[in-house]
């Protein structure tokens, strides 16, 4: 794992996170698979089925007012547990109440290793814990590890080229006491595949259920997050993990009860003139974008969705009633957006990503976990508040 190459813009370097990395074959592939798609449904069916135009990256958005509350992640709040440098960090609220948060790459030492440089102590996922889980006073003071936060399933790192594989989190959340968490393997933005684990015992050791092939679905499977609802489903939305290649975003349904059983994913697409559920196959629900990290989940009755936008660059959230509701006629709210460094102030973030919400926040009391990386000294996990969500 190497920082962003020099050439990237400070302004605009959360948008491509780790740019110098070649996109992978696999995934090019799946994005002429969501063209070719569309272009095979009929006129009629494309004026009924994801509206491809509407709620496009060009569009305008409402301001949202956020602010930041803390680092943290850095070498003064993770450094104690060997954790100086990480990212990503989506946060779990634990069956016994403390606050997991499911980090990405994470290194040791007194910066991330620049390109060429060894990485030593490199490790993919980790869980870093804030003992007190209430969403207004989140402090990391623990990890699964001790005094050396561990990687919290295997990862050797292996070499592939000029690069290496990684696991990388796209979510973690609780059904009924039990911890999940998805994880996307390979080179990173060239997937593999991706597989998901179950945990018992808060978070501390971490049981293999399954695996999805990295090109199902036009690789529009591979980043996945889960929406935990009150009906005995959990709602499924994932894309393409590639932040420079055109993705659809699809969305399924699965039991509570076979959240580890992938033939058990019922997708959701238009078929015979009308959305279904079962559907041969799925049909993208809010057209075709370049998509950074997201998130999604039922909150105060009603669902909520984040995510890194590519273009314009920014971090952005909707709601909207229903799993199933038309999302290219909901609003797109910008939360935060991209400054240069040393210039941030309220929601201007030098190369900002992610946009995880933090579990216990309400639409009064909004919080996202926001990541940032813009040299080999600056990457960190953030809290930020968000206000005036609609």
């Amino acid at each position: 794992m190497t920082p962003p190459s020099d050439e990237q813009d400070a302004t605009t370097g959360g948008t491509s996170r780790r740019r110098f990395l070649k996109i992978g074959a696999g995934v090019a592939v799946g994005a002429g698979v969501v063209g070719a798609g569309w272009a095979g449904l009929s006129q009629n069916a494309q004026k009924k089925a994801a509206v491809m135009t509407a709620g496009g990256p060009g569009d305008p958005s409402s301001p949202t007012l956020a602010t930041k509350v803390k680092n943290l992640s850095g070498p003064a709040e993770t450094g104690p547990f060997a954790s100086p440098w990480t990212d990503l960090g989506i946060p779990v609220r634990c069956p016994d109440g403390t606050m997991l948060f499911v980090c990405g790459d994470t290194f040791n030492g007194d910066h991330v290793p620049n390109p060429g440089e060894p990485a030593d102590d490199w490790r993919a996922p980790v869980g870093l814990r804030s003992s007190n889980g209430d969403v207004n006073n989140l402090h990391i003071d623990g990890s699964v590890g001790g005094g050396h936060a561990r990687a919290l399933v295997d990862e050797p790192h292996n070499p592939v080229g000029d690069k290496a594989t990684t696991a990388i989190p796209s979510d973690a959340f609780v059904v009924d006491g039990v911890m999940y968490m998805h994880l996307m393997r390979g080179v990173i933005y060239d997937t593999h595949h991706t597989d998901f684990w179950r945990s018992t015992d808060n978070g501390e050791t971490w049981e293999y259920l399954c695996q999805w092939p990295g090109d199902l679905h036009g690789g529009q499977f591979q980043q996945k997050t889960y929406a935990v609802a009150d009906d005995g489903y959990c709602y499924v939305l994932s894309t393409v993990f590639n932040r420079e290649v055109d993705s659809g975003m699809l969305l399924h349904r699965v039991r509570k009860d076979s959240l580890g059983n992938p033939d058990a994913y019922e997708p959701w697409g238009f078929v015979d003139g009308d959305w279904r559920w079962g559907a041969p196959a799925p049909t993208t629900v809010f057209g075709v974008r370049k998509w950074g990290e997201i998130c999604f989940r039922a909150m105060d009755g009603k669902y909520v969705l984040t995510w890194l936008n590519m273009n314009p660059l920014s971090i952005r959230s909707m709601v909207f009633p229903l799993p199933t509701a038309d999302l290219t006629k909901t609003l797109e709210q910008t939360m935060i957006v991209p400054s240069a460094p040393g210039a941030e102030t309220a929601n201007l973030v030098a190369s900002p990503y992610g946009g995880f919400v933090v579990p216990g926040s309400t639409f009064g009391n909004f919080h996202i976990i926001v990541s940032q990386w813009y040299n080999s000294t600056n990457y960190r996990v953030m809290q930020y508040k968000v206000n005036m969500l609609s």
